[in-house]
């Protein structure tokens, strides 16, 4: 999709474009959105934060103003926008991990979620996950009857994104369909990062096996359809989880990735072994200016490796690119994987172009690659601004998949000329 805004920006685009498709699920209003970058300056991130600040406390307002009134629908609306405006706020701010902002906009982003979540009918319950002698912070969804096991999806953000934010990947649309939905915040993501210091992890099924845990424990998980989604770059640790968890009944990767290492091969002169030993170096300051022009060069390139360097624990950027070459499933790890598995992709995804395809020719289990287009307004990288789409073809699938009924289409078949695999789906 070509820019609407920012044209010479694509990091400040896509994340304009992720926040009209939150509108799907209450999460924006095209207005708001389009008022409040237009008030933004290119490349500016003071600006990004403050227009986006004012838009989400004005929005706040608004709704703790009709709560008091008693309008508990509006209220949860506003609410819910709020949140999503305040996500917004600090996103670009990540490079001085210590700016107070940061805390600020996190700490009011979960704040007037919990006010929209408890306004739902049923009310999206918070919980706290045991992991490791702390806590990973989550929501439970009950689509179903109260106490019954229902069919479940447990779901993850991935790079940037939260388990607020999953609302809109998924979760609200799960809930509308009858499942039992589990959201959380694994290591490196912004509710263990912020409040327990928590960073990445590439060995992921040893964060999905406690979450696991405590979602069998709830009376309305079924343990027979349980499966795992991962989103962005959770479409790479989803998957390394389902490789070593066999408790999953299918696990989906919105969008797929084999290898995040590609990100940074994709610039390199040499090969993966000579990448790996050059980023590790004790020193290596040729490379660093280097990584430095290539960030000023380049404004995507320079939000990643800020962000990055936080949410890994890395004290440069050579030491971050060192470690994203370890979030992989190459080496047979995607070949252990044994339930059946969807791969979205975007077909005009730039962040992680092809790496759906890779993925999905390394699965020997029963799969399904499933390809949104520029004609239905769905390439985007996980399908930013189509989420409605997305959303009815992803659960679509596991719907059948869980019920058996996707025997059906198997074989290989093609549907609809999106959807192929040994198991396929069609929109």
């Amino acid at each position: 999709m070509r820019p609407v805004y920012f044209p010479d920006d694509e990091q400040f685009w896509f994340e304009t474009l992720r926040s009209f498709g939150h509108g799907a699920y209450g999460g924006a209003d095209f207005g708001e959105v389009a008022m409040t970058v237009e008030q933004i300056k290119p490349r500016d991130y003071d600006s990004w934060h403050d227009e986006w600040l004012a838009t989400a406390e004005r929005i706040a307002a608004q709704a703790e103003a009709t709560l008091a009134r008693g309008h508990h629908v509006s209220a949860r609306d506003g609410y819910l926008r709020a949140a999503n405006y305040y996500r917004n706020a600090e996103f670009f701010l990540h490079g001085q991990p210590n700016d107070p902002r940061i805390r600020r906009a996190y700490d009011r982003q979960v704040e007037c979620f919990r006010q929209a979540a408890a306004l739902f009918e049923p009310a999206i319950e918070p919980v706290e996950i045991p992991f490791e002698g702390t806590t990973l912070p989550g929501y439970v969804y009950r689509g179903g009857p109260p106490g019954v096991p229902s069919p479940t999806l447990v779901a993850h953000n991935g790079f940037d994104g939260s388990a607020e934010e999953m609302h809109f990947f998924g979760a609200a649309a799960a809930a509308e369909r009858g499942f039992t939905m589990l959201t959380f915040d694994g290591p490196g993501q912004p509710g263990t990062l912020h409040r327990r210091g928590l960073v990445f992890r590439p060995d992921w099924e040893n964060v999905v096996a406690p979450v696991l845990d405590f979602a069998l424990k709830l009376p309305e998980v079924d343990p027979e359809r349980m499966a795992l989604m991962g989103v962005s770059m959770g479409g790479v640790l989803a998957p390394r989880a389902a490789a070593f968890e066999r408790r999953l009944a299918a696990v989906i990767a919105w969008d797929g990735v084999y290898d995040m290492g590609a990100t940074v091969l994709a610039h390199w002169p040499g090969d993966r072994e000579s990448a790996e030993r050059q980023l590790s170096a004790p020193e290596n300051p040729d490379l660093d200016a280097m990584l430095a022009e290539a960030a000023a060069a380049d404004p995507t390139q320079a939000w990643a490796f800020s962000h990055g360097t936080w949410v890994t624990g890395q004290p440069t950027p050579r030491a971050f690119a060192a470690e994203y070459l370890k979030y992989n499933v190459r080496d047979g790890v995607a070949e252990k994987i044994q339930c059946p598995t969807l791969v979205c992709a975007g077909t005009g995804d730039t962040f992680l172009p092809g790496q759906p395809q890779e993925l999905y020719d390394h699965l020997t289990c029963p799969k399904t690659l499933l390809e949104f287009t520029a004609v239905e307004g769905a390439d985007a990288h996980c399908q930013s601004g189509a989420e409605r789409i997305a959303c009815a073809r992803i659960l679509d699938w596991l719907e059948e998949t869980l019920d058996g009924t996707g025997a059906e289409v198997a074989n290989g078949r093609r549907a609809s000329g999106r959807a192929t695999g040994a198991m396929s789906a069609s929109g």
